[in-house]
Formats: C-alpha cells, structure tokens, sequence
C-alpha cells in the first residue's frame, strides 16, 4: 500500500486532488490508518483514479463523474456534455471571428466609425404600406402622408414606446429615380386599414445591426460594413434590410446629428 503522498506521485497528480476525491467520494482511500488517519492507497486504485481524471479532464463536474461511474445513464450524461462542449466550441469560435473583424476593421478605420451587433427584433403591431417614391428625398413626404392617412381613420392609434419606424427597399437593384420601397411604424395595437395601409403583425427575427450618425446621403458605407460584417462571420442575408430611423429631422434640426440603424436579417451558415 502507498500512503497518499507516494500514491500521488505515482499517479501523477496532485495529494490535493486526492484529498478532494475522498472528500467528495470520488476515490476513497484503500484503508484509513485509526492512529495517524494517514490514507493509503493501491495500485488497484490507478485504474478508476484514470477514469476520474479523465473525466473531469473532458469537462464533467463532480455528480456527472459520479453518475457515469456509478453507471447511472452514462451515455446521456457523456452526451448531454459533450452537445454542451459543443456549443461552447462554435460559441468560442463566433466570439474569436468576431475580433478577429473587429480588428482588421480598426486596422483600416482608427475612428470605428461602424460596429456590428447581432440583435433579436421583437415580434410587433405595425402599419404598412409600400408604394414608388420619385427620389430618395421623397420619402419624408411619402412617411407624413402615410401617418395622416392612418390617423384619419384611426385618431386614437398609439404608437410603440420606443417608436420604431423604418423603411425597407423592394427593388433588387439601387436605382436613383422611381424607388420602390416598404414604410411600418411599429404601434400598440392594430387599426383599421385604409386605401393604401394595411396592419400587419411582424414577426421577430435576428437582425445584424449597424448604426449610422448623420445625413442620409451617407448611410450606404453602413449597408456596405454590415453586408461585409455579415459575410465574414459566417451569417447570411435572409430577409430585406431595414433602414429604422431613431434621431431624424423630426427632433434633431442638424443633420450631424441624425442616427439610422441599419438592420439586416441573418440567419447562421
């Protein structure tokens, strides 16, 4: 028999760990001397002591240990922690591309102007309505005339606190002139369509978002770092962008000043 310093170096470990497996009941000791409480140890105890460490080693905690020794539905403990593993992995592996973006970005932009996040958008009551705007600044106009249509048939409508409004192009291509797009303001419950309105309820959905500070003539380096965001971290579009204005005209009389967020939905892989 070894006592427990000599069975540690034996087993390469540690008599720390030794001591924490007794205590937690692990490995006990082969016998226990009643004068000095000196443990003593085998070379039987190699074995399972293997399998201990090797099963921490993987990553299980003590009563997972615990359940696979005492074989109480080893395989779906192995399983459960190996699915955990897993996705600690690609999590690992998303967070690691993610910097390695963020820093390639600062290399070529010291202002990181841009950064992207991944958000969920929460399902929500919104009126909707798309039409054809001659030019992009057309569509302030195309916005006002659409709220007092809504309200005049609906003047007791409440829009969402925080409001969230914003414009999605339709055309598959940019076009200067004749800009097909889709307007919604979020609101907190349905009203009664109009002519040229319907209320929807949008879904939620997983959007990577960028913002944008200042007039809107400058918004298109935001679609092009998040497009380029996207692609570099393994998402891809599946759905149209959506530009959602915070700050505008509307409450901020210099357009420095104006925030734009560009959404775009993403799906993994």
């Amino acid at each position: 028999m070894y006592r427990i310093g000599e069975f540690s170096r034996l087993a390469r470990t540690t008599v720390k760990t030794l001591r924490y497996y007794d205590e937690v009941g692990l490995l006990k000791p082969e016998g226990v001397d009643p004068f000095t409480g000196y443990r003593h140890y085998t070379t039987r105890q190699l074995y399972p002591l293997t399998r201990i460490m090797s099963l921490r080693q993987a990553g299980l905690g003590v009563e997972e240990v615990r359940r696979v020794l005492d074989g109480l539905g080893a395989a779906d403990v192995l399983a459960a922690r190996h699915e955990e593993l897993r996705q600690e992995l690609t999590e690992t592996q998303e967070r690691l591309t993610r910097l390695t973006c963020i820093i390639n970005h600062m290399q070529e932009d010291e202002t990181m102007q841009h950064q992207a996040t991944v958000k969920t958008l929460p399902a929500c009551a919104a009126y909707v309505r798309e039409g054809v705007v001659p030019a992009y600044a057309d569509i302030t106009a195309f916005i006002g005339e659409t709220a007092r249509e809504v309200f005049a048939q609906n003047p007791t409508l409440e829009m969402l606190d925080p409001p969230y409004t914003f414009i999605s192009y339709l055309d598959g291509e940019y076009r200067e002139t004749d800009i097909r797009i889709r307007f919604a303001q979020a609101v907190k419950v349905k009203g009664r369509d109009t002519a040229n309105v319907a209320f929807q309820t949008l879904e939620p959905v997983q959007a990577a978002c960028v913002y944008h500070r200042g007039p809107y003539d400058g918004v298109g380096a935001a679609y092009a770092f998040a497009l380029n965001w996207v692609e570099q971290n393994g998402y891809r579009v599946a759905g149209l962008a959506r530009e959602c204005y915070i700050d505008g005209i509307w409450n901020k009389p210099d357009p420095a000043d104006w925030l734009t967020e560009i959404q775009i939905p993403v799906l993994k892989g």
